[in-house]
């Protein structure tokens, strides 16, 4: 099977590649120049365009029986219309060509959809029917990919396209440019916070897991119409304090923890990013809140229907995981 996969060089779609190589599919990758080397070195065969070129997509779409979008924008201070450009603009592309070839299409969307807090409630479980809430108005990319959603199932109303959703949360592993790499550095500092007892488990999953879901979702029967959250790492997945050990552990140092009370920790941050604010326009003032119920919260994100419906299981354990992905920092990325 031809499948056309885009991020290709970000870390979702690098992942798939590898794991569509594995299996034996021919892969093209649509993607910039500057991408060509690290892609083609993962075995797609690369096509050159952006995903906001309907020209770039038709030269890319030839032959293909699916579709995998992963390419996204999510760097701060961008424009709405930049996001909703690339977001959006993207993933309408990807929908006209899946129509036009007949691909299936699986579209990766991300839990920022359901509103940053769904889940905030004691005891809360996110599943795909979770009501959607109000996104701040100055969170773009969670706006961004709640309107890339609704385009998708739009066009699914409309008959005729087989379209899959995948919800992601926090994404760790590599070609992590963001996240891993200041764990990374705020473990190899030596002192590390820890936001009470540590022992919640934390809202993220490895890159490869989410691959290995997406893999799924191309084949399995029921998935067409449906949305996935991918949102954990099985049994063992990571707890607060497991996480940051499993950092130190592959980077062979020792951490001391600085405990903080969860309300100590909120005003911290809160006014950390109000003077980021400040200093550093563009930001959004809300991301001091949401990182702390990140590192403090119970993962609600449900993932029962990925399991049940697509068979699906995490391919690698979270210490491998994270050894994987600091093996890959340490060689330089």
């Amino acid at each position: 099977m031809t499948v056309l996969v885009t991020g290709g060089s970000g870390m979702v779609g690098s992942h798939v590649i590898t794991a569509l190589v594995a299996r034996g599919d021919s892969v093209r990758a649509l993607v910039r120049p500057a991408a060509r080397p690290a892609v083609a070195a993962l075995g797609a065969t690369v096509v050159e365009g952006d995903v906001t070129d309907a020209a770039a997509w038709a030269r890319a779409a030839t032959g293909v029986r699916a579709i995998v979008h992963a390419a996204a924008l999510v760097a701060p201070n961008v424009p709405l219309e930049t996001f909703l450009a690339v977001n959006v603009g993207g993933t309408r592309h990807a929908l006209a060509t899946a129509r036009a070839t007949g691909a299936r299409l699986v579209h990766v969307s991300s839990v920022a959809a359901y509103g940053r807090t769904a889940g905030d409630e004691p005891g809360a479980r996110v599943a795909e029917d979770f009501p959607f809430r109000k996104i701040w108005e100055r969170d773009y990319y969670a706006l961004s990919k709640r309107r890339a959603e609704e385009a998708v199932w739009e066009e699914v109303a409309r008959g005729g396209i087989a379209a899959v959703v995948v919800r992601p949360n926090v994404i760790y592993g590599e070609y992590d440019r963001l996240f891993s790499p200041r764990v990374l550095r705020a473990v190899r500092g030596g002192i590390v916070p820890q936001i009470g007892p540590g022992t919640n488990r934390l809202s993220c999953v490895y890159a490869g897991n989410v691959a290995a879901a997406i893999v799924l979702a191309l084949d399995a029967p029921a998935a067409p119409g449906r949305a996935y959250n991918t949102t954990d790492d099985g049994p063992d997945a990571f707890t607060q304090r497991t996480f940051v050990d499993a950092f130190a552990a592959a980077q062979g140092v020792r951490v001391r923890r600085v405990r903080m009370p969860y309300a100590v920790a909120r005003v911290a941050v809160d006014a950390w990013a109000r003077w980021q604010t400040i200093a550093r326009p563009g930001r959004y003032p809300g991301i001091g809140g949401s990182a702390v119920r990140f590192l403090a919260g119970e993962n609600p994100f449900v993932a029962e229907r990925a399991r049940r419906e697509l068979g699906w299981r995490p391919v690698v354990e979270p210490r491998d995981a994270v050894r994987r992905t600091v093996a890959w920092l340490e060689r330089g990325r």
